[in-house]
């Protein structure tokens, strides 16, 4: 009995013996089931730490590790830089060979090398892992995976070496046939690419909403988008196949930096999205905190090779610190009543919950399953989805909010239009009601004064007085040519007499400065055409008064030409050359552009408030004409203008000023309206002229009212803007009845110095007769009162 105890002690363990080696072996036959089957219940594992030990001590037995079986599927090894060995057997009992495919370690996973041990102890190395190129692994797969040839009828043992610069080590073991590793990656491509694919459509379409609204939460969102999606694209390993292929710095360090990223920008996204510098300071300042600790670690891994080791458990746990101060930024929103977009909130929980499967995954707390392994995707594509719909929100909030500010904006734009109106129709009155005054007595005076001298400082009043109204012109049609709200009239005038009219004046001018003014006239003129002659004159004005001012010494040269043309039209061709300054040819294309002149030191010089050239363009433009511009710098200007008018085929009108003996009125009795003194003494001046008129005064609307119940009139002349009542309150009575039915009907004729088209338009509709402006004209004056009684 004795004999027998010893082989009794060694029945343990020789079971435990076989039980090791049954236990690390799997056995293939031609019906070998699945065609994927699972390794890890057939592996062991062993850590060996910083040793570099060589396969081929393990193999003869020199060097033993302490392998224990490995845990569960896709084992998680943890953050760590040591050397793992794992090993395994498989029997190929079948009579033919069998061709299998082992996937193992992560795709990011530096090193990992294969021994295949055959009997005699000879062996085969296969190597691959993210620090090799492509091209140069053992199977170009952007996982890591080996193809296996086993012989029949044979047993073959294998060594893995893996080994990591510090990332999280998982340890997949699985055998696959051909045809179950295509269908896989098949169901991989067609999975990310829906992936991929929203990520990239959600980047792309929040940019260009950024660059659409300006809005910073869509630039973050984007980024975020994009880097979130980088770092996925390392993580499975396509970044390494794809976009470095041959192996470089940032393809060992492309999860760390894309993690970095992504993090950054999804706090900076959520911190605007929430408004948490509005409604939580506090939740602000620690997001701010943790951006710094992230640019801190970003500088030190990348300058610090020594630091790659920790870097990733780091990078993970400031991942983990954006997310918690997401929920907790959300929670204290809720809680303090502010509102919070539910596809927000629904978008971070599947983001988080994504990654929890994915951990509880790692360290074998569930099954593994192609869900499991990839449930981080699956949590960020949802992730991103409902993030898409809270920008989507988002959106319809900034476009409520652009409506709304634009309708404050265009509100406070029509007010700013109506008191920049009311401005320069101000404007217009007090600087024209003067000048009206000083016009027309200073052409009495230089019609009836004796004295030479005070003759000609009539004029030099006139013409000064002309320069100044020129200006005001000026300011109110580049006013009117902004809002769009310059109008032509249509009359009949003789061509030749208006142009001659300038032409003389212009004369003057030149003489005044020391210039030859030389006047041509060439073609065929109708005695009468149709169309707008104060605006003609106004062009024809500006034209000579730029080369008048503009021409220091020579002469000015103003050519006119008429030409017929069919049907019953007249072309008008106006030129007028100088030997002035001239313009540079760099400067010729703005020439036309509003307060420009030639350079500033011309502008200083000349003076001027270069609008002349800029009105003129308009006016032709706007009249269907053309204006050329020829200069040579030092030499002198042509400008030359083309208007097309109307031929009126009626007899023609004289506009020479009539004899006093016929400005008759036949007994009328005139109320005129005005509230200025010298503007009354103006009217009195011209009234004196005519035959059979008297004429009564009031300096208000009411006082006006006042005398049209104690008198009988015949027409009113209404200024516009007068105190206690001014003439639109004044004509809107009369129009009621309030001076007497029968005043309703009486003709009233607006005299201002208000130029403005909505001065002009409000008359007629509250029943003006007419508009008259200022300064006024005997003429002018009289055929109004006469057309209208």
């Amino acid at each position: 009995m004795r004999k027998k105890l010893p082989k009794l002690y060694l029945l343990p363990l020789c079971a435990l013996f076989f039980s090791n080696f049954l236990h690390s072996q799997l056995i293939l036959s031609e019906n070998s089931g699945p065609e994927h089957l699972s390794l890890f219940p057939h592996a062991r594992i062993a850590n060996a730490g910083n040793d570099p030990i060589d396969v081929r001590q393990l193999i003869t037995g020199q060097r033993r590790l302490d392998f224990r079986p490995v845990t569960g599927e896709n084992m998680d090894l943890g953050f760590n830089t040591d050397n793992f060995w794992v090993t395994f057997s498989i029997r190929n009992a079948a009579s033919k060979p069998l061709e299998y495919y082992l996937e193992t370690a992560r795709p990011i996973t530096d090193t990992v090398e294969l021994y295949i041990v055959r009997p005699d102890k000879s062996y085969v190395t296969m190597r691959t892992g993210d620090h090799m190129k492509t091209s140069d692994r053992a199977y170009p797969h952007r996982k890591s995976i080996f193809k296996l040839l086993l012989p029949a009828d044979t047993e073959m043992q294998y060594y893995i070496r893996l080994r990591s610069d510090g990332e999280v080590i998982n340890l997949p073991l699985e055998l696959r046939t051909y045809e179950d590793l295509m269908w896989l990656t098949s169901l991989e491509q067609f999975t990310f690419g829906i992936f991929y694919g929203i990520l990239f459509l959600a980047a792309l379409v929040y940019l260009f909403f950024f660059f659409g609204l300006k809005e910073r939460t869509f630039i973050y969102y984007s980024m975020y988008v994009v880097f979130i999606g980088l770092l996925q694209f390392s993580l499975d390993g396509y970044f390494y196949q794809y976009i470095t292929p041959n192996g470089n710095w940032l393809s060992c360090h492309a999860v760390l930096l894309f993690a970095l990223v992504a993090a950054y920008f999804l706090g900076r996204y959520s911190q605007v999205f929430l408004k948490l510098k509005t409604f939580d300071p506090m939740m602000n300042r620690l997001f701010n905190g943790l951006y710094v600790v992230i640019v801190l670690w970003t500088v030190i891994f990348v300058g610090m090779p020594s630091a790659l080791a920790v870097s990733y458990p780091v990078v993970n746990i400031l991942g983990m610190f954006v997310l918690t101060l997401i929920i907790a930024s959300v929670v204290r929103l809720y809680k303090n009543r502010h509102p919070v977009d539910m596809f927000f909130t629904a978008g971070i929980f599947f983001l988080v919950a994504g990654f929890v499967i994915f951990i509880l995954n790692n360290f074998g707390q569930i099954p593994t399953s192609f869900i499991s392994q990839n449930s981080s995707k699956f949590g960020t594509g949802l992730e991103v989805i409902f993030l898409s719909l809270s920008m989507a929100n988002l959106i319809r909030r900034v476009k409520n909010e652009r409506e709304e500010f634009n309708r404050l904006a265009l509100a406070r734009a029509e007010e700013m239009n109506e008191m920049k109106t009311y401005f320069l129709s101000n404007i217009s009155h007090e600087l024209r009601t003067p000048l009206n005054a000083i016009l027309t007595l200073s052409s009495e005076l230089s019609k009836n004064a004796d004295d030479d001298k005070v003759r000609h400082d009539a004029q030099v009043i006139k013409y000064s007085a002309h320069g100044l109204l020129s200006s005001v012109n000026d300011i109110l049609d580049f006013s009117k040519i902004e809002k769009d709200q310059l109008q032509f009239e249509e009359v009949q005038f003789d061509p030749v007499r208006v142009l001659e009219h300038i032409k003389n004046n212009a004369t003057i001018r030149a003489n005044d400065a020391d210039l030859v003014f030389e006047y041509q006239k060439s073609g065929i003129f109708p005695e009468l055409l149709l169309g707008d002659v104060t605006r003609l004159g106004q062009i024809v004005n500006n034209i000579l008064s730029n080369a008048i001012k503009f021409t220091a010494e020579g002469k000015v040269t103003f050519t006119l030409e008429g030409q017929p043309l069919p049907d019953n039209r007249c072309r008008l061709t106006i030129t007028v050359t100088d030997t002035g300054v001239g313009i540079a040819k760099e400067k010729m294309h703005n020439i036309f552009e509003s307060f420009t002149q030639d350079n500033i030191n011309n502008k200083r010089k000349f003076g001027g408030l270069g609008l002349g050239l800029y009105i003129v363009k308009n006016l032709v433009d706007r009249q269907h004409g053309k204006i050329t511009l020829d200069s040579k710098l030092g030499e002198g200007t042509i400008c030359r203008v083309v208007l097309d008018y109307a031929v009126v085929a009626v007899e023609k009108v004289t506009e020479t000023p009539a004899a006093t003996s016929e400005f008759d009125l036949g007994g009328r009795h005139l109320l005129v309206v005005e509230d200025n003194a010298i503007n009354q003494m103006v009217i009195k001046m011209i009234l004196k002229k005519w035959q059979n008129a008297t004429a009564e005064y009031a300096v208000n609307g009411r006082e006006a009212l006042d005398k049209l119940q104690s008198a009988q009139f015949d027409l009113i002349l209404m200024d516009l803007q007068m105190p206690v009542m001014d003439g639109y309150e004044a004509t809107e009575a009369i129009r009621k009845g309030e001076a007497g039915d029968q005043y309703r009907n009486i003709p009233i004729i607006a005299v201002t110095a208000d130029v403005m088209e909505t001065s002009k338009a409000t008359a007629r509709e509250i029943g003006m007769n007419d508009y008259l402006t200022k300064p006024l004209k005997n003429e002018t004056l009289y055929e109004a009162v006469k057309k209208w009684l």
